[in-house]
């Protein structure tokens, strides 16, 4: 028969292996808002703030400022250090121009890398 100790044990390990990791996001973005979100957690992050500044963070959460030259190299390490399918998030604040967000997005495509929009829960 289980203990009460067994019992807080396993609570513990079930809520530590089906929680998510929650990146810490130090940089403000404005993100646009859409009514679908994605759930899947991302290899790493990308953030573009409204001065046009660029980061990247990995899993560990640290965002390091790079330029669009240097983002490129950051992101084929990312693709050769991922045993797994790299995924990445792009948090661009609503009021940069497309084109940015564009130019991150054929980062992403000529490295194979799938990447995915940041949004915010519209508002209803």
């Amino acid at each position: 028969m289980a203990s009460m100790t067994d019992v807080i044990f396993l609570l513990l390990i079930f809520f530590m292996v089906t929680s998510t990791v929650v990146f810490p996001n130090a940089i403000k973005v404005l993100l646009p808002q859409s009514s679908n979100q994605v759930a899947e957690t991302p290899t790493a992050r990308i953030t573009i703030d409204a001065s046009l500044n660029y980061y990247i963070s990995s899993a560990d959460g640290k965002a390091t400022p790079v330029s669009l030259d240097q983002l490129n190299a950051a992101i084929r390490a990312l693709a050769g250090n991922n045993g797994n399918e790299p995924f990445v998030a792009l948090y661009a604040d609503e009021s940069i121009p497309y084109g940015e967000v564009v130019k991150v997005l054929n980062i992403g495509v000529e490295n194979n890398i799938r990447m995915v929009l940041a949004t915010r829960p519209a508002n209803n």
